[in-house]
């Protein structure tokens, strides 16, 4: 039971928001009572923490399993790229700008998840890019690693991309080509060219 409330409180929360969202919706979504939920998650800030980490699990366990089976790096970033936005094809809104405003503890303990996961990701692949050839050899490895989390987290920021006007996920592709072209030789971009025209 509690797994069920707790995939169907995540859905819901991507779609529309942490705040948006009450338990009466996921209640009615369930087609539960809310002591049923009460009964499991004590506060709706535990639900929504719970959700919150459940959600970063998930995503960054197919990262892994996306990582173990490939080598090239660009390849790897690509697919990793596609896995996420697969995960999150039902983002409406900017759940992590509610999360932010709303639940600044879990944001902070997120935002920490999120930087020290990311960090590793992104050194390991610029490192094999560099090694293989695909990357250039004089990149600064620690500061483009920052660059890119910078870049990517900036996306969420609805002042700067407002959701209206902005597809989140399409803005995230867009970055991804870019972060790419800006690090890649001239053998990496001939591999980056023939994966895109895929």
């Amino acid at each position: 039971m509690k797994s069920k409330i707790l995939n169907k409180a995540s859905e819901l929360f991507l779609q529309f928001g942490f705040k948006s969202v009450t338990m009466d919706d996921i209640a009615r979504e369930l087609g539960m009572s809310k002591k049923t939920i009460y009964s499991h998650y004590a506060t709706k800030l535990k639900l929504v923490e719970e959700c919150v980490f459940y959600m970063f699990d998930k995503i960054n366990n197919g990262m892994c399993s996306v990582c173990s089976g490939l080598n090239n790096p660009i390849q790897e970033i690509l697919q990793i790229d596609s896995f996420v936005r697969q995960q999150l094809k039902g983002m409406k809104t900017s759940p992590e700008y509610q999360l932010q405003k709303y639940y600044p503890r879990i944001f902070k303990s997120l935002s920490v998840k999120k930087f020290e996961t990311v960090r590793d990701f992104i050194n390991d692949n610029l490192t094999r890019g560099v090694d293989q050839g695909l990357y250039r050899a004089d990149l600064d490895i620690a500061l483009i690693s920052r660059f890119y989390i910078n870049g990517i987290m900036g996306l969420s920021n609805p002042s700067l991309y407002p959701p209206e006007k902005y597809d989140i996920q399409q803005m995230k592709s867009a970055f991804l080509e870019y972060h790419l072209r800006a690090i890649v030789t001239e053998k990496g971009l001939k591999t980056l060219l023939k994966i895109i025209n895929k």
